[in-house]
């Protein structure tokens, strides 16, 4: 599998992680790492549904790859999003749509911590991401 260099990093460190209470402040520290999302950029049109939490994602299109930024109000959910985002920053619009999340997080050890909730909410997010990339 063709890692981009963040997701690599992001698997180092979380393979080294032992235990959930390890993972669990790795995760807190991955999402404390994330872009802040601008004010503006914190509006109705940007908020993904679906998430029990608030979060808004704005996508770019540079060049024929995508970049995204998103933000959350849960501190945790902010770092599962910062793990997604590490996994399809530059991504083209068929790998967008290609990629399986629930893999994803089996191999960062962090899929037994997605309740149904969390784990739906991350599918919207993608979802929306390959909504916004199909627009294009």
């Amino acid at each position: 599998m063709n890692l981009p260099a963040h997701a690599r990093e992001a698997l180092e460190a979380f393979e080294q992680g032992k235990g959930w209470e390890q993972r669990a402040r790795l995760l807190m520290q991955w999402g404390d790492r994330l872009e802040p999302l601008a004010e503006a950029d914190k509006t109705e049109a940007n908020r993904v549904h679906g998430c029990e939490s608030l979060v808004w994602l704005v996508a770019e299109h540079v060049d024929g790859l995508w970049r995204f930024k998103a933000s959350s109000d849960a501190r945790l959910l902010r770092g599962l999003l910062a793990l997604l985002l590490v996994r399809v920053q530059g991504l083209t619009r068929e790998e967008l749509a290609g990629l399986d999340l629930r893999e994803w997080f089996t191999q960062l050890g962090l899929e037994r911590q997605l309740s149904p909730s969390r784990s739906n909410g991350l599918h919207a997010v993608l979802q929306r991401m390959a909504e916004l990339a199909s627009n294009r």
